[in-house]
Parts: C-alpha cells; structure tokens; sequence
C-alpha cells in the first residue's frame, strides 16, 4: 500500500472535508476520494460517515488513525535517515506537548542545538496518545510530556520543575471572583486536573478550555479572564502591570518528564541531549520577550 494512501487518509481525518484535503495535498478532490476508497478495500470497512453533511471518522477509521500515522513517520524517517548517511550526522527526532512547548521546551532549543552540533533534529508538538505510540514503536526518540509513561519498555526520567500561577486581568482579587467570569482552564495534564479539582471542585464553568498557555495568555490579554500560567510566561505581563497575581496560595507545581525508549538505537545520544537539557538554565524565550514588548 502506497504511503501517500495514508497521508491521504490522515488529512481527510484531519480536515473533515475532501476538498481541503485535496487543497493541502495539491491533488484533485477525485484522487482524495480514489485514495480513500482504495484504502477502504485494503481494510475491508468503511473509514467516514457523512452525519448532517458532516464528514466523521467511522469506528474503523478511528483504529485506523494511530496504524496510518506510525506508517507515514515510520516512511519518513526511512527518507530522512537515508539522506543523512552520507554526510554521517544523525538526526533526533523530540515531541512535545503543546503546553510542554509554552512551559518549557520553547526556551531549550536554542541550547540544544547549540549544545549539540554534531546532530540534526526534527522537533514535533503532539498529542499525549500519539507521543505514546510514537515512542513505542521508535519513530520518536524523545517525548517530553508533564505525565509519565507507565511502560515497562520506556524511561521516564524527571527533568525539572513548572510553576504555575493563576493570573487575572483584574488586580485585588480573589479566586472565586476570578473564576466567576472569563475563566480559562489549561490542561496541564493529570496530575494539574486531580489537583485543580481537589482545590476548586466543579462550580466553576470556564469561559474557554485549551491545550496551550499561549492561547490562554492571547485570549485573557485579549478579552480579560483569569487562567493558570507558568511563571516565566507570566512574568513580564505582571511586570508591565498587564496581569496580577490572584489573591492567596494559588501556585502548583507540575513536573516535566524526558521519555524514551530503554532499547532506542540511538539512547546514548538521547541520554547525551536529556542531560544538556536538565544542566541549562535557558534565558527567557524571545517569543515571550517579543509578546511582552508589544503594545
């Protein structure tokens, strides 16, 4: 089965439309629905529905997504590699969270690097299922998640510390105020969820749920609200007077952990850039200085 099919197929998934998908893959709507279908002989089951002139993913299609994905990664790194063998440099393959980006590994690339010259890197921001399944089957050599991997196969080694801290619009206030209206609830992962829960319970209803602290700190800058952000993002909005700390002991703290493969062919080299990583104190990222200078 040709590679393209399974691109073909992800993008649909993606998009939910074949026309976008076509646009995207710079092919005709025809060859998108040819793919589909050829695809859908292979597995012998239907892949979408179309609900209310929707297009959704079928039972099948949802299994299908993880298989397809490691397929294009697995061809893609086979690419990579190949073209790489002349020039002897290796190439390192890093995902991350989204919220692992905003909190921290945004600040590191340029350290890493810097730090390692004799490698190349693919950096990637992906979902906590696919950053599993990518280090299980080897087609991603470093994750770095805010939760561990609970696998015997993996390492899931603990390499700093965020601080997160709830931030309003609105100075003097307290949490329950803060709460009350624009509230915006940023998933810092499983353990972030059971201790928010355990410290403000249910009654609050967010105006706005997201994966990201970017978007949070753009949306509450933007319309005014209250979210938890960590510390070194915040900071230079509450020293322009931008955000305020709410009132009393509302910090958490989140663990960020380096996962990989125990049998990765390439595990000293991922031990080599884990450990350049924990022993680096990066300077605030230019993306944070250039938002906070913005008027």
């Amino acid at each position: 089965m040709d590679v393209k099919v399974f691109k073909t197929f992800l993008e649909v998934a993606n998009t939910r439309h074949f026309g976008k998908a076509a646009e995207t893959l710079y092919i005709t709507q025809a060859a998108v629905s040819a793919r589909i279908k050829q695809l859908e002989e292979f597995v012998d089951a239907p892949l979408f529905e179309r609900i209310r002139n929707n297009i959704c993913l079928t039972p099948a299609g949802e299994r299908l997504i993880p298989y397809a994905t490691t397929m294009v990664r697995a061809m893609q790194q086979v690419k990579t590699d190949i073209s790489l063998a002349d020039s002897q440099l290796v190439q390192l393959s890093i995902g991350a969270t989204p919220n692992v980006w905003d909190a921290y590994f945004q600040n590191y690339l340029t350290v890493v690097t810097k730090g390692l010259p004799e490698l190349t890197f693919k950096t990637e921001m992906l979902g906590i299922r696919q950053l599993h399944s990518s280090i299980l089957d080897n087609t991603l050599n470093l994750a770095l998640t805010f939760d561990p991997f609970l696998s015997n196969e993996v390492i899931s080694e603990q390499i700093a510390n965020v601080n997160l801290v709830m931030v309003t619009t609105k100075g003097n206030i307290k949490a329950d105020e803060a709460m009350a209206e624009h509230y915006v609830y940023v998933d810092w992962g499983t353990q972030f969820a059971s201790e928010h829960d355990a410290k403000y319970g249910k009654s609050y209803v967010p105006k706005l749920i997201t994966s990201t602290g970017r978007i949070a700190l753009d949306f509450i800058l933007s319309e005014g609200g209250t979210a938890y952000l960590p510390t070194a993002l915040a900071e230079p909005f509450i020293e322009s007077g931008e955000l305020f700390k709410v009132k009393g002991k509302h910090s958490l703290t989140r663990s960020i952990y380096a996962v990989y493969q125990k049998h990765n062919r390439l595990v000293d080299t991922i031990e080599n850039v884990v450990t350049v990583i924990d022993q680096s104190s990066p300077e605030r990222s230019a993306v944070i200085e250039m938002a906070s200078n913005n008027d």
